[in-house]
């Protein structure tokens, strides 16, 4: 909790939910020295005598620096309108609490400020579980905690220094909404084949400028078409990169790769094939390299590649 200035001030739609000043004391007093106000709140005596918003203002500095609250000032175009905040009980649930002068009642305010506040605790400060409470015959508080997320949690009674006694209460509770679950990443087919000449090298192509990974090399192939299988797309993506035609007859699977990408996922069979028609060229300004097994391993190639160079050098 130490870190909670540092995400301070909150902004909102229309409010701007900052740390108390010094010179705000005034507005303070003026406002909750409202038995209106003043008699909805646990904590705050009536009336409301001059220099107590100056200690209460100190003390949420302290509280802000040791992470024990967050108490802060609802403003609109530089106008305090009341204050929001949160206190965080060692163990147990943040509790909030908020107030807002009369003449700004029936505005939402207290509303977006509340809502603001568990927001901005949740993501900023890991909190996941909230507690309030509401005088029994405040409907319009209560209205306020059911909007933002809250539940009734029963009743009971506390005492409230406004009123000199214990007051009938209902209890709140929210609890943070889970996290919605990242969207599966789509997958990608590829295929690749690994053309093996008559002294046993293999071809491999490097990436040309301008395309993802460019400079590394890899196993000639490409994705595959909408309904296409493995062996037709091969056999086009050869023939549309290195000018050669093959058959499916000479294309044989040997292994796979799969691996997760950023952004997607790849799956990516590979071909072994000795026998096509034509010489490989480079059609699409790529490098084309006729490497031995025991040298893959010097040509850097996309992480879904690496797995499959020891692969096939074990294998040939």
């Amino acid at each position: 909790m130490a870190a909670i200035a540092a995400s301070l001030p909150i902004r909102t739609e229309r409010l701007l939910l900052r740390p108390l000043e010094p010179a705000d004391a005034t507005a303070v007093t003026r406002l909750v020295n409202d038995y209106a106000v003043a008699g909805n709140l646990a904590r705050v005596p009536f009336p409301y005598r001059d220099g107590l918003a100056q200690e209460w203002i100190a003390s949420t500095r302290t509280q802000i620096d040791s992470g024990e609250g967050c108490h802060l000032a609802i403003t609109r175009d530089d106008t305090l309108l009341g204050c929001v905040g949160l206190n965080f009980p060692r163990g147990r649930a943040a509790e909030l609490g908020y107030w807002v002068g009369r003449r700004h009642w029936g505005q939402g305010v207290a509303r977006e400020a509340a809502a603001a506040l568990c927001d901005w605790a949740s993501r900023e400060l890991g909190v996941t579980r909230f507690e309030a409470s509401a005088l029994l015959d405040n409907a319009a508080s209560q209205r306020v905690l059911a909007a933002i997320g809250f539940r009734e949690a029963g009743q009971g009674a506390q005492p409230f220094l406004s009123r000199n006694r214990n007051m009938p209460v209902r209890y709140f509770t929210r609890e943070a909404a889970a996290p919605a679950p990242a969207a599966p990443k789509p997958l990608l087919l590829v295929v690749a084949c690994a053309l093996l000449d008559t002294e046993g090298r293999v071809l491999l192509a490097q990436r040309p400028p301008g395309k993802a990974m460019a400079g590394l090399w890899e196993f000639p192939g490409g994705k595959l078409a909408p309904g296409e299988t493995p062996e037709a797309a091969l056999i086009r993506e050869l023939h549309e990169e290195l000018g050669v035609d093959t058959h499916a007859s000479c294309l044989a699977p040997l292994f796979f790769a799969s691996h997760p990408y950023a952004d997607f996922y790849l799956l990516m069979p590979l071909y072994v094939c000795r026998k096509w028609q034509g010489r490989p060229q480079g059609r699409e300004g790529q490098k084309l390299a006729w490497v031995r097994p025991a040298a893959l391993k010097d040509y850097p190639m996309p992480p879904a590649d690496v797995p499959l160079v020891a692969l096939l050098r074990d294998w040939l």
